[in-house]
């Protein structure tokens, strides 16, 4: 997943103990800690994607899914990618 933000510009990276996120002019879009990745979208996807599996709400705040697969089959992967990719062009509005 994080080689998903490698090709996207404008993406400051911040690394803490644990987790690695990821912001766009400021404004932050994804988070990693360990397995877990999660992502601020906007509401119409958010809802959305809280229908697919292994999702739930973040307790980021409004629009931030958590994403927790069981395994990373490539419909996993390609989940996060999209929602990653949709999560960054929504934070630079």
């Amino acid at each position: 997943m994080v080689a998903v933000t490698d090709g996207l510009a404008d993406v400051e990276r911040v690394e803490a103990k644990d987790e690695v996120t990821w912001a766009r002019s400021g404004h932050p879009f994804a988070a990693l800690a360990g397995d877990l990745l999660e992502v601020r979208l906007q509401e119409p996807v958010a809802r959305a994607a809280l229908r697919t599996p292994d999702t739930s709400a973040s307790a980021r705040g409004e629009g931030w899914v958590r994403f927790a697969p069981a395994s990373l089959d490539r419909y996993a992967a390609d989940r996060a990618r999209a929602w990653i990719e949709s999560a960054w062009r929504h934070a630079a509005s």
